[in-house]
């Protein structure tokens, strides 16, 4: 795939990229917002956290989940660990740091739903589970043969999601809405004329 890649094609991925990674200060700010100030300091780190981990996961094995060659449609089962070296194509680096900001992008999404609500070890093993393995097994069913060519077994289907409104933002609500049905409702500082400190 990397050999019809012009140099103009990489620039425009990698500018996608860019705007998809000034989401995180985006999230960032929406939280910030909407918690107390005492814990904005709190909600920045655990925006920076979770896309270090996310990273990392992601390169570790995600990656090779998500788009390595297909195992019958459901998990990838190549590119773990990808190296990008001098001597490689640049294509699969170019390929990663895309793909690499969209599985950063699902973790954070649960993070404006547990806001104030869960400890700070327990948020980043939800990063560490939904970046090695939630959101790189449902990405490999729909996107799986971006880059291989073997489409998982959503796509074989038909199911196109061209722009991650499934992949990307469903994984992390519904993440998100498991996390906060087990967490319960917030008690304690509901009442309406609560003022923010």
């Amino acid at each position: 795939m990397g050999e019809s890649v012009t140099a103009i094609d990489a620039l425009w991925v990698i500018l996608g990229a860019i705007l998809v990674f000034m989401m995180q200060a985006g999230f960032l700010c929406l939280e910030a917002g909407v918690t107390r100030s005492k814990n904005a300091i709190n909600v920045a780190m655990k925006n920076v956290c979770d896309f270090a981990v996310a990273m990392l996961i992601f390169w570790c094995v995600g990656f090779g989940i998500m788009f390595g060659s297909s195992h019958d449609g459901w998990v990838g089962a190549t590119f773990f660990f990808p190296e990008f070296g001098a001597d490689e194509a640049y294509w699969l680096a170019i390929f990663f740091l895309f793909q690499v900001m969209f599985c950063a992008t699902a973790a954070t999404i649960v993070s404006g739903a547990v806001a104030e609500r869960m400890p700070f070890q327990a948020y980043l093993l939800i990063t560490l589970i939904v970046s090695g393995l939630i959101y790189p097994v449902f990405g490999h069913w729909a996107w799986g043969g971006a880059y291989t060519g073997e489409p998982g077994w959503l796509a074989s289907l038909g199911f196109v999601d061209f722009a991650g409104s499934t992949v990307v933002h469903s994984t992390g609500g519904w993440v998100a809405l498991a996390a906060v049905l087990r967490i319960g409702p917030a008690t304690g500082d509901s009442s309406p004329d609560r003022l923010p400190n």
